[in-house]
């Protein structure tokens, strides 16, 4: 897939960054040489692969879900500039 300058201006536009306009063709280019790259994944035949989020297998050790250092809520809110009703008070910044 081959990407032009003016698609690679607008993925630049979207990302926030800031890309003079001769340095357009060599990011077009590069993004060209990764969606390359990701069809070339696309043709490798992954049947019967289990999905995996290490190459290594692993389990995570998991522990009981219980508070442990509870019933702190006068310390917590004790530096607190404002608090009502046991909770942090702040201003209003959506109208």
């Amino acid at each position: 897939m081959s990407i032009d300058t003016s698609t690679a201006a607008k993925v630049a536009k979207l990302a926030r960054i800031k890309v003079d306009e001769d340095r357009l063709p060599a990011l077009a280019e590069e993004f060209s040489n990764i969606l390359g790259f990701i069809e070339q994944l696309n043709e490798v035949d992954v049947t019967g692969v289990e999905p995996m989020t290490s190459v290594t297998p692993q389990r995570l050790v998991r522990r009981e879900d219980v508070v442990t250092d509870g019933d702190q809520q006068p310390k917590v809110l004790a530096n607190a500039p404002d608090t009502r009703e046991g909770f942090f008070a702040v201003p209003k910044v959506v109208e």
